[in-house]
C-alpha cells in the first residue's frame, strides 16, 4: 500500500462516518421560493400500500396508525418501556397568590426506573372563583421563575443553557433571571379570562445538549447502555412524554376542566408530538415550530433536516440522521404529523419574519391535514392563498401569521385564547 493509499483509507472512513452522523457542511439555507423544489406531498388519505381511505373508521383502523408508527421509528423515537412508578407532591400552596388573583400549586412529579429516578416541578396557576377552569400546559426555557416575578416561584436546580441577556451563567439558574420571559406567558390575562397555566422547565426532563447522560432517557438504559438505541427517542420525544406525566397529575386536579398543551419553537414541536401520542390533551397549539414541527420538510425552505440534526443531534431518534439532506425519500411530511391530532382542536401560529421556520411551509401543512379533519366533520384550513399577517383563520383547525420575528407574543395568546373559548374550552 502506498503513504496516499494509507492516508486515503482514513479520510474515507472519517466522510463515511460523518455523512452517516449528518455532521457534513451543510448547504446554505434558502430563503426564495423560486428555489424551493418541486416535491410531491404524500397523500394522508392513501395508505403505504395505495389503498384509499374514505371515512374516519378506516383512517383511525388503517392509516392513522401506520403513520403515527413511521413517526415514532423514524423521525422521532420510540420510548423504551413503561415506568416503574411515579408519584406526585403538592410541596407548596397559596390559594391567594398573585394578589389575590390565583391559587397557585407547585408540584414535584417523580419517576422511577431500574432504581432511578428523576423529579420535576409544575407551577400551577388556577384563576379564583372558578369552580373548574381550563389550562394552558406548556414548557418554559430556563425555569418556572422566569415566566413570572412571583418570589415564591422555586427556581430549579437543573443544568440551564448560559444566557448573558436573562442573566443565566455557569449553566445555573439563579435569583436574577426571575421574571425575565414574562412577556412571553400573559398569565394576568390568562387569568382575567378564566385560564390557567401549568408550566415546566423543560431542561428538568432533559437538558437541552447533546448527552444523554443526565436526562430522562437514562432513568431506561441497560447496563453499560449511554445512548438510546437507533429507533429510540431523542429530546423532542423526551420532553414529549414529560408533558404526558405532567398530565397524569393534571387531570385528576379538580380544579381543571381541561388542559390545552402549548409549545413555541423547539418545544413547539414537542407539544405537536405529544398531542400526536396522548388523546388526553383537549388542544394542541404550535407557536413558531418550523422544521420537525408544523413545516413541510419537503419544500427545503429555512432549516432543513440536514441543518436541525447538524446542529441539534439529540433532538430525534438516530435513525432521522438517514433523511438529512434527503427530504424526497422521506415518506411522509409534517402535515401528517398535524393531521394525527384530528379530530382535536390544532393551532399553528407563525411569524412572518421568522423564515427560518418556514412560515408558508406551516401554512401548506394545515391545509393539507385538513382533509383528516374533513372526516370527522371538522373544519380545517380552506383557504388557497397564503393568509394575510395578523388575520387569524379560527376553525377547528386555526392558524395565524403574526407581524414580527421569532417569539410568542401577546398577540398570539390574545388568538389562543379566543378560539379555545369556541373550539378547545
Amino acid at each position: 500500500m502506498t503513504p496516499n493509499q494509507k492516508t486515503v483509507k482514513p479520510l474515507l472512513f472519517i466522510l463515511l462516518t460523518l455523512t452517516t452522523l449528518g455532521l457534513m457542511a451543510q448547504p446554505e439555507a434558502n430563503y426564495d421560493e423560486t428555489k424551493v423544489p418541486k416535491f410531491s406531498v404524500p397523500d394522508p388519505l392513501t395508505t403505504f400500500s395505495g389503498e384509499a381511505i374514505t371515512d374516519s373508521q378506516e383512517w383511525e383502523e388503517k392509516r392513522k396508525l401506520e403513520i403515527y408508527q413511521f413517526f415514532e421509528k423514524q423521525i422521532y423515537g420510540k420510548v423504551p418501556a413503561l415506568l416503574d412508578e411515579y408519584s406526585f407532591k403538592v410541596i407548596e400552596q397559596d390559594n391567594q397568590a398573585l394578589e389575590g388573583k390565583a391559587q397557585r400549586k407547585q408540584i414535584t412529579v417523580g419517576l422511577k426506573k431500574n432504581n432511578r429516578t428523576l423529579n420535576f416541578n409544575i407551577l400551577l396557576y388556577l384563576p379564583n372563583g372558578n369552580e373548574k377552569a381550563p389550562v394552558f400546559l406548556g414548557y418554559n426555557f430556563h425555569g418556572n421563575h422566569t415566566v413570572t416575578d412571583d418570589p415564591n416561584v422555586i427556581i430549579p436546580e437543573a443544568w440551564n443553557e448560559n444566557n448573558a441577556d436573562l442573566k443565566i451563567s455557569s449553566n445555573k439558574a439563579t435569583e436574577a433571571s426571575r421574571g425575565v420571559r414574562m412577556h412571553r406567558w400573559s398569565i394576568d390575562k390568562m387569568l382575567d379570562n378564566g385560564y390557567g397555566l401549568a408550566t415546566v422547565y423543560y431542561g428538568e426532563i432533559d437538558p437541552d445538549k447533546n448527552d444523554f447522560s443526565d436526562g430522562l432517557h437514562s432513568l431506561f438504559y441497560a447496563e453499560e447502555q449511554t445512548k438510546p438505541k437507533t429507533n429510540e427517542w431523542g429530546s423532542i420525544a423526551a420532553w414529549a412524554y414529560g408533558l404526558s406525566r405532567a398530565m397524569d397529575y393534571l387531570e385528576n386536579d379538580t380544579n381543571i376542566s381541561n388542559v390545552i398543551v402549548f409549545g413555541h419553537s423547539r418545544l413547539g414541536k414537542a407539544a405537536l408530538w405529544a398531542g400526536a401520542t396522548d388523546d388526553r390533551f383537549s388542544g394542541v397549539i404550535s407557536n413558531n415550530s418550523g422544521c420537525g414541527g408544523a413545516a413541510l420538510f419537503k419544500r427545503k425552505f429555512g432549516e432543513t433536516i440536514g441543518h436541525i440534526n447538524n446542529s441539534f443531534p439529540h433532538w430525534f431518534s438516530e435513525s432521522f440522521k438517514k433523511y438529512s439532506n434527503k427530504e424526497e425519500i422521506l415518506p411522509v411530511d409534517q402535515h401528517q404529523l398535524l393531521a394525527l391530532i384530528a379530530p382535536r382542536p390544532l393551532y399553528v401560529a407563525s411569524a412572518v419574519e421568522d423564515e427560518w421556520a418556514d412560515p408558508k411551509g406551516e401554512f401548506l401543512s394545515t391545509q393539507y391535514a385538513s382533509k383528516v379533519y374533513g372526516l370527522y366533520g371538522k373544519k380545517g384550513i380552506d383557504l388557497t392563498e397564503f393568509p394575510e399577517t395578523d388575520r387569524p383563520i379560527q376553525q377547528t383547525m386555526a392558524y395565524h401569521m403574526r407581524s414580527g420575528k421569532h417569539d410568542v407574543t401577546a398577540y398570539d395568546w390574545d388568538q389562543y385564547m379566543t378560539w379555545a373559548e369556541t373550539f378547545a374550552k
